[in-house]
């Protein structure tokens, strides 16, 4: 892996150590944000460039996801080097201008580590194949002889996360672990050597001025690898279901109690940083279990994936909330928010699609079947933002949605890029719908996102969602975040909340320190609004009445 000399890190000694206990963290899909050198895929340049768009929109950091070199067999999850540039998206010298450009704006900075896989192309897979079955080389990864009388069956029944088998045999006739595509090959992290390079990469970007670390599929790093390796006898080994068949802790390769001892040794690591370097895992498991990633001597934080899978169904909701702040809170680590990533149909219209509805086959439809209403998708979006922004705790926002984007769900199949359409045979459509670049201006051939087309197209209706479409109008999805998270700034004191016990039914009301309170109406009609001064609305009050998929913010 390479290794460069580093940029001199930026004195954060005067900030506050605990600045993402309660930060609006803004998640940038590089090759989507925006495009400097007009090759039509994003890159660090143009990130710098719109820098200011984050820090008008009153964020207190971004995340990167990768941008390292990478042959974006899954979209930049691939990598090829932790310590280096993708060359289309620029250098190590471009990175290092762009953190300064963030640090001078105010903004954290927060790089996505891959630890799970690497790419086929990393210089050890390429040893591995080359040095044979029982080499040192091998050891890095996960290599096994298959099953049959000839090796020809792969060595376990488990199944990738992407569709299809979990192995992939090479020429010399053994088999290799991926759980997503097999351009990304498992590392075993038994394997000291894989320990200590990823320690190398934690301080490589720590010391170039990195606030802190979001860790892809931090609950699958640690395997079972004893034999004989066990079948599971399960296709969805991605579900929560999957775990459901064994006692916490101890299934061959998902949220293994082993695993904690990683993120135990890198804390050690981010606390020699004044301010220590935060941490956030990906860890799909359930809540008690995804706490203990977020434990302050591990990651600090863990992603509420329940908040994002809920319905929108304000009994529904109150659980999730009311059991991710304890979990939180059980584990010394403050809750996180997220309403949309890279991986989900964005929520402008995952939020009104029919509940029970198949995503998949939705998209396979092109977005037809059911038909969403696009503005009605956009008010409880609005909603269900002004909603996540007064919970105590820390909210992740995804690139666009402070623009009010719905998933473009009819890309042609021809130019889709995630590998998910082809490893399930044409029966998953991916997670491109949720990675269109995104429109700038109101014209151009990418609307503002490069001098020339993007990377996957965009549909004509992203012009009357683009910034410049946005910017100073009142009312405006773009001017309600930026009042948000303004008022946000303000008002945010303390990690609980007192839900109102006499709350009409289908409405969410809960009292936030010192002196105000969020009320959120799903009931699907309207109803009175509570006593309060009004500080902000979703959409327009009837009156002192709560229309249908509204929040409001009130004073006591």
């Amino acid at each position: 892996m390479t290794v460069r000399s580093t940029a001199s890190a930026p004195d954060l000694s005067s900030k506050d150590p605990n600045w993402w206990r309660q930060a609006v963290i803004y998640q940038i899909y590089p090759r989507s944000f925006a495009d400097a050198d007009g090759d039509g895929l994003g890159d660090l340049r143009g990130i710098t460039q719109r820098l200011t768009h984050l820090a008008a929109l009153g964020v207190d950091a971004l995340w990167l996801s990768p941008f390292y070199p990478s042959e974006l067999a899954d979209g930049g999850y691939d990598v090829e080097d932790y310590r280096d540039v993708d060359p289309r998206l620029g250098t190590l010298d471009d990175f290092d201008a762009m953190a300064a450009e963030a640090h001078r704006l105010g903004l954290k900075v927060i790089v996505d580590l891959v630890p799970n896989h690497t790419s086929h192309r990393h210089p050890w897979f390429r040893e591995a194949l080359e040095a044979g079955p029982g080499s040192a080389a091998r050891d890095r990864y996960v290599f096994r002889d298959g099953r049959g009388a000839r090796g020809e069956l792969p060595p376990t029944d488990w199944q990738s996360v992407f569709g299809g088998s979990a192995w992939e045999r090479v020429p010399d006739g053994q088999w290799y672990l991926h759980l997503f595509a097999p351009q990304q090959p498992d590392l075993n992290w038994e394997n000291e050597q894989v320990r200590a390079d990823f320690r190398t990469t934690l301080k490589f970007w720590s010391d170039r001025g990195v606030d802190g670390f979001r860790i892809d599929v931090a609950h699958a790093l640690v395997k079972d690898l004893t034999e004989p390796l066990r079948d599971l006898g399960a296709p969805e080994l991605s579900s929560e279901a999957a775990l459901a068949d064994f006692a916490p802790g101890t299934h061959p390769f998902y949220d293994r109690d082993d695993v904690h001892e990683v993120y135990r040794d890198w804390r050690k690591i981010f606390d020699t940083y004044t301010p220590p370097r935060m941490a956030v895992a990906e860890a799909w498991v359930p809540g008690a279990r995804r706490a203990l990633y977020a434990r302050p001597d591990e990651l600090g934080q863990a992603f509420n994936f329940e908040y994002l899978q809920g319905g929108w169904d304000a009994a529904e909701l109150r659980e999730i909330i009311t059991g991710s702040l304890a979990d939180a809170r059980a584990a010394g680590a403050s809750a996180t928010w997220v309403l949309s990533n890279h991986d989900v149909v964005r929520h402008a219209s995952r939020l009104v699609l029919p509940p029970g509805t198949d995503t998949d086959a939705w998209l396979l439809s092109g977005g037809r079947a059911p038909a969403l209403d696009e503005a009605a998708g956009l008010c409880r979006a609005r909603a269900a933002t002004l909603l996540m922004l007064a919970l105590p705790g820390s909210a992740y926002l995804y690139q666009g949605e402070e623009l009010g984007l719905p998933e473009v769900a009819d890309l042609p199949t021809e130019v889709l890029q995630d590998p998910i359409w082809e490893q399930t045979g044409h029966v998953r459509k991916g997670r491109d719908g949720c990675r269109v670049p995104l429109p700038w201006t109101t014209d151009g051939p990418s609307y503002g996102f490069g001098a020339g087309a993007a990377w996957l197209p965009q549909p004509p209706g992203f012009a009357a969602y683009a910034v410049q479409a946005q910017d100073g109008v009142e009312g405006s999805t773009l001017e309600l975040y930026r009042t948000a998270l303004r008022l946000r700034r303000k008002l945010i004191d303390g990690e609980s909340l007192t839900w109102a016990e006499d709350a009409p039914e289908g409405v969410l009301l809960f009292d936030r320190s010192p002196g105000w309170r969020c009320v959120t109406n799903l009931s699907g009609r309207t109803v009175d609004r509570p006593a309060g001064e009004v500080l902000l609305s979703s959409a327009p009050l009837e009156g002192g009445r709560l229309g249908p998929d509204t929040t409001v913010w009130l004073a006591l």
